[in-house]
């Protein structure tokens, strides 16, 4: 099962269990994400689109922490003009930890069990 979670202005497909790399968040390092702008769902062949997020979805996730990017190295020239400009470029980003992706509203205890011993 995956989600595609909309944040910072881009969309990211995102599954249990494993970390995204996502735009610069606040918060601090162990602390737990709520995304609630979900654009689809899927699981098996069932799917779910958004018009335009899928209500009552959400993703929790934990933040593992905060970084910048591989440097990338930015070079402006105009020939015959003797114009040259290099700049350097770390983008910070955050690692975000999947830890559970609701397909509606919270389920009871009771039922996550029942819904887990039956998979």
């Amino acid at each position: 099962m995956f989600a595609i979670v909309e944040t910072g202005g881009k969309q990211y497909q995102v599954e249990e269990g494993r970390y995204v790399d996502i735009e610069l968040l606040e918060g601090e390092a162990d602390s737990k994400v709520v995304f609630d702008k979900i654009v689809m769902l899927v699981n098996g062949k069932k799917s779910k689109v958004g018009q335009p997020y899928v209500s009552g979805a959400s993703v929790e996730g934990k933040i593992l922490k905060h970084d910048k990017a591989k440097k990338i190295i930015v070079f402006k020239q105009r020939p015959k003009k003797g114009y040259r400009k290099k700049q350097g470029h770390r983008q910070q980003f955050t690692r975000v930890m999947i830890s559970k992706i609701r397909t509606s509203a919270k389920k009871s205890t009771k039922e996550e069990t029942a819904e887990a011993s039956a998979e």
